[in-house]
């Protein structure tokens, strides 16, 4: 088939509906436009006369809004490899999911490799400035598995300046800290005996994993605030 047997898609849904060629391509781009029961949200994708091509009822000409993505982070995985939609939580799945959800993201705050739990993605200039220009400001709660024996005034040690540190039981640290670098938590461990083992966050600012599992995704709802 030649491009001569087919025309663009947004012709098509022009044509049908009827509407302006633009509100066609801010249909297709909102994910509303299905072609034989598939949704295609390129514009400049063609169709031939006899594919199906059907415009979803609840379909709306509103201003696609970038989105905040949290995602519960395994260990030793990169966390953009976890952004697909098989990954979203189904019990937060009301958000319409668009391939454009996916593309241009800032990933806020960062966290190891090895290290699980809370990670942000965002298009919204708003969060970025909020996460990554402003992020020393903001308190992460980190939990820290480790091994060893801890020196003499060892805790004392770790609760410096505003970083706040507490044993939730013999084996593990829980870490209340503004802006940590990279590795920083590791270093101070080890400076007070101790072998880091695992890592996991589960706060940053007001908002904690809550309800993702390893590995799962959401939106972050309209009247969440870090």
């Amino acid at each position: 088939m030649t491009d001569s047997d087919t025309i663009r898609l947004s012709k098509r849904v022009a044509d049908m509906v009827p509407c302006s060629r633009r509100e066609a391509e801010l249909y297709i781009e909102g994910g509303f436009v299905q072609v034989d029961g598939a949704v295609v949200e390129e514009a400049g994708a063609r169709v031939a006369p006899q594919q199906a091509v059907v415009l979803a009822p609840d379909a709306t000409l509103l201003e696609i809004v970038p989105v905040t993505i949290l995602l519960h982070k395994p260990a030793g995985v990169d966390p953009f490899a976890c952004l697909v939609p098989e990954a979203r939580n189904a019990q937060a799945a009301k958000e319409r999911f668009l391939k454009r959800h996916v593309h241009n993201l800032t990933p806020a705050l960062p966290l190891d490799y090895a290290a699980s739990g809370l990670f942000v993605f965002t298009q919204d200039h708003r969060v970025a400035r909020k996460l990554v220009e402003e992020g020393d400001k903001v308190e992460q709660e980190i939990i820290v598995d480790v091994r060893g024996t801890i020196v003499e005034n060892g805790l004392a040690q770790l609760n410096q300046g505003a970083t706040k540190v507490s044993w939730q039981n013999e084996g593990r640290l829980r870490f209340a800290v503004k802006g940590p670098k990279p590795s920083q938590i590791d270093r101070m461990c080890k400076a007070v005996g101790l072998t880091p083992v695992a890592l996991k966050r589960l706060r940053i600012g007001r908002l904690s994993m809550a309800g993702l599992a390893v590995g799962e995704w959401r939106y972050l709802q309209g009247f969440e605030r870090f």
